[in-house]
């Protein structure tokens, strides 16, 4: 086959023309990397194979490094679970205008299908098998083999909508759990107590990803000859002009197991230390005081303190910032960084212990979350924006380089975006807290915000009943973004004709760290 590419979408000239072999080896897929384009400029693309000629694609190439350009327009999204509710968000997102490129920050598939869900599913998604799925304990299945996860992202991209994207505008994607196991670390699943190691599993991952991704192999250095799980690395940095500078790390494949390990809870004689699951008790709602202790035990193991990125890769973090000459430093980010704490009083109303919400994101390596934040102020670098996935919920948020809002110096803003269909943090929350004496927070979507923002001074803006997509304007002197709420699936399982329910907007101003909410 062929790769087409022009500056002129009727394809009159060619600025470069690909031979390209389409292999069973990788699925089928192809992909080339073209050099030598000019910058700021709109090129079309198209494959040629035996007469058939493909639909065609565009894509803007940024500017060059040191090109003073006047804005960047962005989008970012993520968790487009294809068993729960619907994509519409993908069309409002392709008919954004003047989109320079978008950015997938994780969870493009969800590895299991079938299994109870909360959220009911749009017609146009029938069920998906799986080959060789592997049974799951509530009835559900999970990929597990090579084919398991190519089946995923074939039928993922049968969507017409996910197309439609892919075609109309660049994509620069990262990675979460779900393209692998959920709440995975390293080669491990979270399924069960035992943490399992799945080297294997975890290269099929790995290997259908590179296949089905808008990736080069060179940049997110994929080594398929490697026989180890890490054989892949996805930490990179593409810069747009002057005014802006996306930095994009890898949150999953480095990381240390989780601080507070299922298997402390597992420790009670009545729970079963390899198949039970206690992933609420130590991933979730972790007592503050257990976690810091925990922690402090897996420092003295390691040698240092626990770590999301890795010693080399937060090494390449911190240089990577230091050296931008960025206006703009833009963390793709795939887990929350906002801090996310609460006093649950309800329980006990002369309880005053914390309790940490969600163990798997930033807070549950404080330590090290805390090293990088400190290494911002420390090095004065300001206007560091994250945008962020995985907490099915829009957040934005002020971060500080101590978790404490009265003490800590305000490093970086936190832009969460609401997932594409998945199910809602709200949703999970209500269902886990309604015959408890918390219930009265989770009565409605308001009270369990409010009860958040109570808890957590420094969030600007919260909504944690959502689905959308995120959107971002750039200049020298502001970073806007506009949060897209979309409505939900029509009861009988059709998509809404007109998505949008509302947008919001907000907007961080050159060298300050405050949020004005629109």
């Amino acid at each position: 086959m062929r790769l087409d590419v022009s500056t002129e979408p009727d394809f009159a000239t060619t600025v470069a023309r690909v031979r390209l072999n389409a292999l069973p080896l990788y699925d089928f897929t192809v992909r080339a990397k073209v050099t030598g384009l000019r910058p700021t400029t709109t090129y079309y693309y198209r494959f040629v194979a035996n007469g058939d000629v493909s639909v065609v694609g565009m894509a803007r190439t940024a500017p060059g490094p040191t090109d003073a350009n006047p804005q960047v327009r962005f989008a970012w999204f993520t968790c487009q679970d294809w068993k729960v509710n619907h994509w519409q968000a993908m069309a409002l997102m392709a008919a954004e205008p003047d989109l320079d490129f978008v950015v997938h920050v994780g969870d493009y598939i969800y590895e299991t299908v079938g299994g109870p869900i909360a959220d009911p599913q749009e017609v146009a998604h029938t069920p998906i098998r799986l080959p060789d799925g592997r049974p799951m304990p509530d009835g559900g299945v999970c990929a597990n083999t090579q084919e398991d996860y190519r089946t995923l992202y074939r039928t993922y991209r049968s969507d017409d909508r996910l197309q439609a994207l892919h075609r109309q505008v660049a994509m620069i994607a990262i990675w979460d759990d779900h393209e692998f196991s959920d709440d995975c670390w390293q080669d491990h699943q979270a399924y069960t107590n035992e943490a399992k190691q799945e080297t294997q599993r975890r290269r099929n991952a790995n290997q259908a990803w590179a296949e089905y991704m808008p990736i080069d192999w060179g940049d997110v250095d994929f080594r398929p000859d490697d026989a180890s799980y890490t054989n892949i690395r996805i930490c990179r940095d593409v810069t747009f002009g002057s005014l802006m500078q996306l930095i994009t790390t890898g949150e999953r494949l480095y990381r240390d197991g989780p601080v507070v390990s299922a298997r402390t809870y597992a420790e009670d004689p009545h729970h079963d230390p390899v198949s039970g699951d206690d992933a609420a008790g130590s991933r979730y709602f972790v007592n503050l005081p257990l976690l810091k202790r925990s922690e402090e035990q897996d420092t003295a193991r390691l040698g240092r303190a626990p770590s999301m990125l890795g010693p080399v890769q937060t090494q390449w973090w911190k240089n990577t910032l230091k050296a931008s000459r960025a206006t703009w430093k833009v963390w793709g980010n795939e887990v929350m960084l906002n801090r996310l704490w609460a006093q649950l009083r309800q329980t006990n109303p002369k309880a005053d212990e914390v309790v940490v919400i969600d163990c798997d994101s930033w807070d549950g390596y404080p330590a090290h979350k805390h090293e990088l934040l400190a290494f911002l102020k420390q090095e004065s670098i300001r206007n560091v924006i994250a945008i962020t996935g995985d907490l099915h919920a829009f957040q934005c948020g002020i971060v500080r380089d101590v978790a404490a809002p009265a003490a800590g110096t305000p490093v970086v803003v936190d832009f969460v975006c609401a997932g594409i269909s998945s199910t809602s943090l709200y949703t999970y929350v209500r269902a886990a807290w309604h015959k408890t004496p918390l219930a009265p927070l989770v009565a409605t979507p308001v009270a369990f915000d409010s009860f958040i923002r109570v808890n957590n001074p420094d969030l600007r803006y919260v909504d944690h009943d959502a689905q959308g997509y995120a959107s971002a304007t750039v200049t020298s002197e502001r970073f806007s973004v506009v949060f897209n709420k979309v409505k939900r699936l029509n009861s009988d399982g059709s998509t809404p004709d007109l998505p949008l329910l509302h947008r919001t907007r907000l907007t961080v101003f050159r060298d300050s760290a405050e949020v004005r909410v629109d």
